[in-house]
């Protein structure tokens, strides 16, 4: 049918999609003065969670606070909407702890809903875009000049930022059931890859699923291992403290597979879509469906089942760990052999998903793509996984475009500087041929990038970009002062070995000093913490316990923290290592074929960037700068 077009309101920024990604893009652009128009297919896909009901965990709580510090809304949003909180890994050192809430999903998404609605220069709008347009500059690039939408309207822009998440050209599968929906079937895209295609873009097939929905009160939680909250709990947003928010928390629960489940995978296996060939999307390796785990883990005899309410005023259940797409009559034998599933029943099926993105590798690491000019891409159109990561993307690109368009510098977070930057690097210079899912072992400098000081990191670039107001720049400005000061001061207090410390050091089961010493050199010992100094400190400042917690931190850790700072140096070095835009790798003789083929494809920006390059090898580099030194010293 041809649909006729109409020329509607021109803006500066057109957002495509209102999920994770979609929100912090939009928001970001209309807080920086930009008049912004979000589309998503559904009003009610605003910030949707249609997965996990939670926001953070392992690593992807870093990428939320960092979020956070650099002016970003979801750290805020689940503050105000959580029903539990924990810190995991407690156990382990300051790296890796990370923060991870349960959400209530509607108070989510309507929480988020009033913020994008409330936001000046925002405007909302319930269309599926079907065209990217744009138009063919002198040096063979393109530029974006706008949206058409469904109805045939045509929205003139000067920047435009995918963010269409899982939905384009989306397919949910279990069992021998397949429906061209999107999740929980709301309606898919279906037209835009088209038009993406034709602008020139790659496009991957990819993958995802989601466990079941199970009623509550179908469940015997006493034949479980309740799990609870942290009290007190601590904040995602540094602009909350924990008596700000603290509330009554939902318990969630442990269950586990066993053998009886794994038989029922196993004997079902030929009518798993994964299996059976039916799904052509690469899924996720680090978050398998339970028939890969039981394939690929066969000496396993268990597998954790973490039961989580989807919301403080819903019975609805979500079994974390029992992603499937079996069909449903399995998935009843299979969830009701599990202890305390006995007698439970299904509200919403398990399902895979399968849905086109992007190759990410065609975005520079502004997240503007390389050869469309205004046109920005975040999320899992961009092949990542998972609310944080896609938020953390959609709040870069919705600076850069911003930042473009206002004729300013863009932002780059670099590796050293962030998981952001260790996010978005990954994806513009590594060929992911599965969603990209943010971990701490992705990190070089985890020790840098803990979760508790991603606002000493990153509040900084996000007051200059506008994103973080004055009286809250100042706020962080009095508390890294505090932080230098009390770190100044504890390396100044030398203390004697006098009988009266030495009683004190006995009593606390640490050894006795022989010779005078700081009160740093104290608090290095592991026994040691910083209340611990109290009695032996009588001048002591009174402090935030965000401030004593990064000067006991800093100290603590203080050779291991140095020794990554220098590793950090040689990094930049590589980093600030630019490379010509016109450079030919083809006449660089001494590089290898692949590296060749691999740095023509990729045009990296610097030395670093295409060290990280899939195929390209530490001789290739060293090729590289000595090809480079001997074209400067012709020049």
């Amino acid at each position: 049918m041809n649909i006729p077009e109409y020329q509607c309101d021109s803006y500066d920024v057109a957002v495509i999609g209102a999920g994770h990604a979609g929100c912090e893009a939009a928001l970001a652009c209309a807080r920086l003065g930009l008049e912004t128009i979000v589309f998503m297919v559904s009003a009610d896909t605003i910030a949707l969670m249609p997965c996990n009901p939670n926001i953070g965990g392992t690593s992807k709580g870093h990428l939320v606070r960092e979020l956070d510090a650099l002016g970003g809304e979801m750290g805020k949003n689940i503050d105000r909407t959580y029903i539990q909180s924990k810190m995991l890994n407690r156990s382990k050192g300051p790296a890796v702890h990370s923060l991870r809430a349960q959400a209530d999903k509607q108070r989510y998404t309507a929480s988020m809903r009033r913020v994008m609605e409330n936001q000046e220069h925002l405007t909302l709008k319930q269309a599926e875009v079907t065209d990217l347009l744009w138009r063919e500059l002198a040096d063979g690039t393109k530029e974006v000049t706008g949206v058409k939408i469904a109805s045939g309207g045509i929205f003139p822009c000067r920047a435009a930022i995918l963010c269409s998440g899982v939905y384009l050209n989306a397919r949910c599968i279990y069992g021998e059931v397949s429906q061209y929906t999107g999740p929980n079937g709301l309606p898919r895209a279906t037209k835009l890859t088209d038009s993406l295609v034709a602008a020139g873009l790659s496009v991957l097939r990819f993958k995802t699923g989601t466990p079941a929905r199970i009623d509550g009160r179908t469940i015997d939680y006493d034949a479980m291992t309740v799990q609870k909250g942290d009290e007190p709990v601590v904040p995602f947003s540094f602009t909350n403290r924990a008596e700000d928010i603290a509330r009554e928390q939902v318990d969630c629960y442990l269950t586990y597979t066993n053998e009886t489940t794994h038989e029922i995978i196993r004997e079902n296996l030929d009518r798993s879509p994964l299996f059976s060939g039916d799904i052509k999307g690469t899924g996720p390796r680090y978050c398998p469906s339970i028939e890969d785990k039981v394939v690929r883990f066969p000496d396993k005899e268990r597998h954790q089942v973490f039961i989580e309410p989807e919301g403080e005023y819903t019975n609805e259940m979500y079994l974390s760990g029992l992603s499937s797409s079996l069909p449903e009559e399995v998935q009843i034998r299979m969830y009701r052999s599990i202890r305390g599933l006995e007698h439970a029943k299904i509200v919403r099926n398990a399902y895979a998903i399968e849905y086109d993105c992007l190759d990410a590798t065609q975005l520079k690491p502004t997240l503007e793509c390389k050869t469309i000019h205004g046109f920005f891409s975040a999320g899992q159109a961009n092949g990542s996984s998972g609310y944080e990561e896609a938020a953390a993307q959609g709040l870069v690109a919705g600076m850069n475009a911003a930042l473009l368009l206002l004729k300013r510098d863009p932002v780059v977070i670099d590796r050293s500087q962030g998981y952001i930057g260790v996010l978005i690097d990954d994806l513009v210079t590594k060929e992911s041929r599965e969603p990209y899912r943010m971990m701490t072992s992705r990190a070089e400098y985890r020790l840098l990038l803990r979760q508790d000081n991603a606002d000493l990191r990153l509040t900084e670039i996000g007051h200059r970009v506008g994103l973080i107001s004055d009286e809250r720049y100042d706020l962080f400005v009095k508390k890294r002062d505090a932080i230098a000061e009390e770190l100044t001061r504890l390396n100044g207090v030398i203390l004697g070995a006098s009988e009266s410390v030495c009683e004190y050091l006995r009593k606390i089961g640490s050894a006795e000093l022989r010779t005078g010493t700081s009160l740093a050199e104290l608090l290095r010992r592991p026994e040691m913490t910083y209340e611990m100094l109290a009695p032996l400190d009588p001048e002591r400042p009174t402090l935030d316990a965000a401030v004593i917690e990064q000067v006991e931190i800093e100290i603590k850790y203080e050779g291991y923290i140095e020794r990554q700072r220098q590793q950090v140096e040689h990094f930049k070095k590589l980093e600030s290592r630019r490379l010509p835009a016109d450079l030919d790798y083809t006449a660089i003789p001494s590089l290898r074929l692949e590296a060749r083929q691999k740095l023509q494809k990729f045009r990296p920006e610097n030395v670093g960037q295409a060290s990280r390059i899939s195929g390209v090898s530490p001789a290739d580099i060293s090729v590289l700068l000595v090809w480079l030194g001997n074209v400067s010293r012709e020049t």
